[in-house]
């Protein structure tokens, strides 16, 4: 009976300890969402225009080559390089001779952005002019041209861009980038140079 006893008593002296936490990988920060660059309006490209209560003003407008285009009641406007919101704000400026209120709110959006342009030219797989639909940096330019072929010589590549009436060119090294091991200034902006409506793109 003694023995019985004193086990019992070491039984409640036992202190229970906690079982370890399991170590939990902490889900990975997600990455920075990608800054896009707003689009801006280009020769060639389709807007609609809606002018809120009023059909008669609403329009789908192709931007000509000049980069103008004429709206009723306003005219002529330039809308080379403006941002859809520049547009708007130019569009109710124009209409407020208009009312003697308020103008009612102005929408401008980018229906087909078709005059965004690039050209890839020299020794890639599928030569030619492209519409992206976004921008894009030359690396992507020459993807989208069905890459370099055998003896493209990738470390001397030019775009030519329109500057007024002149064409300037800037001279891109992708050798790096299309073996696959680049370095860091060759993923630099100068490096992998984002391209304009416009630009051409030469493989030699």
């Amino acid at each position: 009976m003694k023995l019985r006893e004193n086990i019992l008593a070491a039984a409640l002296l036992v202190v229970p300890v906690a079982a370890p936490a399991i170590a939990q990988d902490k889900p990975a920060a997600a990455p920075p969402a990608q800054q896009l660059k707003a689009y801006r309006i280009n020769p060639g490209d389709e807007l609609e225009v809606y002018v809120w209560g009023e059909e008669r003003l609403q329009r789908t407008i192709r931007v000509l080559p000049d980069g103008t285009f004429s709206f009723p009641l306003v005219g002529r406007i330039d809308a080379l390089n403006k941002l859809p919101t520049d547009l708007e704000q130019v569009i109710s400026k124009g209409l407020e001779a208009q009312y003697r209120g308020q103008v009612p709110q102005v929408t401008v959006s980018v229906r087909s952005p078709s005059g965004m342009q690039v050209s890839v030219i020299g020794k890639v797989r599928s030569p030619g002019s492209f519409t992206p639909g976004k921008y894009i940096n030359v690396l992507e330019a020459i993807g989208i041209a069905g890459g370099p072929t055998e003896f493209a010589d990738v470390s001397n590549v030019t775009i030519l861009r329109k500057q007024g009436d002149h064409l300037v060119p800037m001279k891109v090294r992708l050798s790096g980038a299309l073996r696959g091991s680049p370095s860091s200034a060759d993923l630099a902006a100068d490096g992998l140079p984002q391209l304009q409506s416009g630009d051409t793109v030469i493989v030699p």
